[in-house]
C-alpha cells in the first residue's frame, strides 16, 4: 500500500470546480498584484484570527521579516527564538543584522518556553519569536506576562498554525505584537505557491505594514521609508479565499486521524499514551503530547504535522520507505548547531531537548484525505519493525555514534 506523507491533488479534486473559473477570470481581467481579492483575503482573515488587521504578503518568511522592520530591530539587537523550528525564524533576525539568542523548547510539545525565554533576556533584548510548532500553541499566558514584565514584544510564529486556539480559546497570531503566517501549499491552509499574512491588533502597525509591503510608497514613486517588495499574488489570494471555508473541517479530519493514530499505536503496544519522553519497553513510539494531555487542548491542535519520537529513527524511516509510507524530518539540525549560526554566543550552550528531538523526531502521514486503512498501515509496519528489526540493530548500533539511538 503506498502512503504519501502529503497529496494535495486530492484536496484539489475537490475544490477544482470553484477555484478555476476563479483564475480564468483573473487571467482574463490581468489584475495579478494586491487588489479585491487580496482585500477578501485580508478580510477572511483578521475575523478568523480575531484581529483588527490582516496584510496578506509574499510570503511566511517575508512576514516574519517584515515584524521585525516594523519594530525597527537592526544590528546588535537581540531577538529570543528557540532552536528547534525551521530555519526561518532565526534566518530573518540574522538577514537584519542582529543576533538570534537561542533557547530550547519543552520536552513534551516541543514549543519554547517561558522559563527558557526569561534566562535568555538581556538589556539588548528587542524582541521575542514564540514558534506554534506543528499546529500546538504555546503557553502564551506565561510567556506574554514574562514579555510584558520586561516590556519586549512578542511576535508570533504562526507558520504551521493557522486556526490553533490556545487552551482559553485565543486565535494564535491575536495574542502577540504580530502574528505571521505561511500559506506554503504544505500548510493545513495552503496557497498554489508562497504567501503569506500578517496580523496584528495595532491600526498604526497596520499602516506602516501596509506601505512597507510596497517599497515604503506613501503615494505613487513617492517613498516614506525603505521597505521591499512583500506583495501579495492577486492569483494566491484567491485560491486561499475559496480555500478558507473548508479549514475548519480540514483541521477536524487532521484530529480524527491523529486519535486514530494514537488509539492504534496503544492498541499495537508501542506506546501508553501521548505526552510520555521517556523510551522503554511500553513506549517505543512516543505520541506527540499536548500540556497535561488536556482533551480541551488537543482539540485546539490543528496537527500541521503528526510527528512522533522513536529511537533508530534513520532505520524506521528508511523501513517506511521501503514499503512505500512517506515521511520527513521536522528538524534535523537545531540552530545552535547550523553552520551559519556557529559563532553566535549562544550556539555554545547547552540545548538538551533539541539535541535530543533533532535524532529522534519523525513525521508520518497526516492529510486529511488520509484513509483509515493507510494510517492502520503505517502503524503496521512501524509494529513490524520493532518486532523484527530492533535487536539487530541494537547490536550494530551499540556504542557507534550512528545517531540511531
Amino acid at each position: 500500500m503506498h502512503v504519501p506523507l502529503l497529496d494535495l491533488k486530492l484536496q484539489y479534486a475537490t475544490i477544482q470546480h470553484e477555484i478555476e473559473p476563479v483564475l480564468l477570470h483573473l487571467m482574463s481581467s490581468q489584475s495579478l498584484i494586491l487588489g479585491k481579492e487580496v482585500e477578501k483575503l485580508e478580510n477572511f482573515s483578521s475575523e478568523y484570527c480575531n484581529t483588527e488587521y490582516a496584510i496578506g504578503v509574499s510570503s511566511g518568511t517575508d512576514a516574519l521579516l517584515m515584524a521585525l522592520m516594523a519594530l525597527n530591530i537592526g544590528p546588535d539587537d537581540e531577538v529570543i527564538v528557540p532552536t528547534y523550528s525551521f530555519f526561518a525564524t532565526a534566518g530573518v533576525v540574522s538577514r537584519l543584522h542582529a543576533i538570534p539568542v537561542f533557547t530550547d523548547v519543552d520536552p513534551v510539545t516541543l514549543n519554547i518556553t517561558a522559563k527558557e525565554i526569561e534566562k535568555a533576556i538581556t538589556k539588548q533584548t528587542k524582541a521575542i519569536i514564540v514558534v506554534h510548532l506543528y499546529g500546538q500553541s504555546a503557553d502564551m499566558d506565561s510567556i506574554m506576562s514574562i514579555a510584558n514584565a520586561h516590556n519586549i514584544p512578542v511576535i508570533e510564529d504562526c507558520a504551521q498554525a493557522i486556526g490553533t486556539q490556545t487552551k482559553d480559546g485565543r486565535k494564535v497570531g491575536s495574542i502577540g505584537i504580530m502574528g505571521c503566517f505561511s500559506f506554503y501549499p504544505t500548510k493545513n491552509l495552503g496557497a498554489f505557491g508562497d504567501a503569506g499574512l500578517i496580523t496584528t491588533q495595532s491600526k498604526d502597525l497596520y499602516e506602516q505594514l501596509i506601505q512597507m509591503r510596497n517599497h515604503g510608497q506613501i503615494e505613487r514613486y513617492k517613498h516614506g521609508f525603505v521597505g521591499g517588495n512583500f506583495r501579495i499574488d492577486a492569483m494566491q489570494a484567491a485560491v486561499l479565499s475559496i480555500k478558507f471555508p473548508y479549514l475548519e473541517s480540514w483541521h477536524a479530519a487532521r484530529r480524527r486521524n491523529a486519535q486514530l493514530y494514537t488509539t492504534l499505536f496503544c492498541e499495537a503496544g508501542l506506546s501508553q499514551q501521548s505526552g510520555i519522553t521517556i523510551f522503554d519497553e511500553h513506549n517505543k513510539v512516543l505520541l506527540p503530547g499536548t500540556p497535561n494531555n488536556s482533551e480541551h487542548v488537543q482539540n485546539h491542535h490543528i496537527f500541521n504535522q503528526f510527528v512522533i519520537r522513536v529511537q533508530y529513527r534513520n532505520a524506521l524511516r528508511a523501513f517506511l520507505t521501503e514499503h512505500g509510507i512517506g515521511t520527513e524530518i521536522y528538524y534535523p539540525i537545531p540552530f545552535h548547531k547550523q553552520p551559519c549560526f556557529l559563532d553566535l554566543p549562544s550556539s555554545s550552550k547547552s540545548f538538551p531537548v533539541s539535541d535530543c528531538a533533532s535524532t529522534d523526531v519523525l513525521a508520518l502521514p497526516i492529510f486529511p484525505e488520509l484513509q483509515e486503512s493507510q494510517i492502520q498501515h503505517v502503524v503496521d509496519v512501524i509494529a513490524e519493525f520493532y518486532k523484527t528489526k530492533v535487536l539487530s540493530l541494537q547490536k550494530e548500533c551499540k556504542d557507534c555514534n550512528c545517531g540511531c539511538l
